[in-house]
């Protein structure tokens, strides 16, 4: 079984090897058809603190780090 991967912009990096993720999903409104746009906010394990804030990165689920982490920062993106 493949591990989910999401890619978003880093909001934080204030914490030591812990980046907080900013992803963006559209979905569709089942009844309007209408699409909008739901964000959501993710606490990444970043070992070595080498991801600042503004930066894209693709995240990966992993086995639980910590209480709220159970995801890890792969690559960045740009």
């Amino acid at each position: 079984m493949s591990r989910k991967k999401l890619v978003g912009l880093v909001e934080s990096d204030k914490m030591q090897n812990t980046v907080v993720v900013k992803v963006a999903v559209l979905k569709t409104h089942p009844k309007y058809h209408k699409q909008y746009a739901v964000t959501k906010r993710y606490q990444a394990h970043d070992e070595k603190g080498e991801y600042h804030a503004g930066d894209v990165v693709e995240i990966e689920e992993t086995a639980p780090v910590s209480r709220k982490k159970r995801w890890a920062v792969v690559r960045k993106v740009k």
